[in-house]
């Protein structure tokens, strides 16, 4: 069903691993889409995003999650009927911790508490194997290259967060619907 806004759901189908493209306005949203991004991402209320796009909303704001199908949450409060729940961990202790509270279905694995010496895709690498089978797992890495995108697929990771051109981070064109 192409039309779902469920973030699970978008970024489970398909074959290869899901781009989901960080935005901050309408015409980005618009061109992700455009480009093959399987969802978006956004950290601030957008005016118009339901409209300009299909694509399912991610919310990685701070408060209540505006205009949003599914929301990263890093201290398992609850999240608004309707919307998924997105888990963000950032290390082996976190990821332990909501697997034993939460049960999560989709998680947002961060390398934000590396070190400045730490390479941030080897970082969501290690903690990819500490997720269950069933689970969707979701790489919040700087990608610059289709190389990085791969690697990431090879892996096991379901979708990645990214900005920029996602067209070039997708690969091949999407199909003409």
């Amino acid at each position: 069903m192409p039309g779902s806004r469920r973030l699970s759901q978008r970024i489970s189908e398909g074959d290869g691993i899901a781009i989901i493209a960080r935005v901050g306005d309408v015409e980005s949203a618009r061109a992700a889409e455009a480009g093959g991004a399987k969802a978006i991402a956004i950290d601030h209320a957008v005016a118009g995003i339901r409209e300009s796009t299909s694509l399912p909303v991610l919310w990685l704001g701070e408060g209540s999650a505006v205009d949003a199908d599914a929301v990263a949450t890093r201290d398992g409060r609850d999240v608004a009927a309707g919307l998924e729940a997105v888990h963000d961990v950032r290390n082996e202790d976190e990821l332990e911790a909501a697997l034993e509270e939460h049960d999560p279905q989709i998680f947002l694995l961060s390398a934000r508490e590396g070190g400045d010496e730490d390479d941030p895709l080897e970082l969501v690498l290690e903690l990819l194997p500490d997720v269950p089978a069933g689970k969707l797992a979701i790489a919040d890495v700087d990608v610059a290259t289709r190389d990085d995108v791969v690697a990431l697929e090879r892996a096991g990771f379901d979708a990645v967060l990214a900005v920029g051109a996602i067209g070039e981070l997708v690969g091949a064109a999407p199909p003409d619907v």
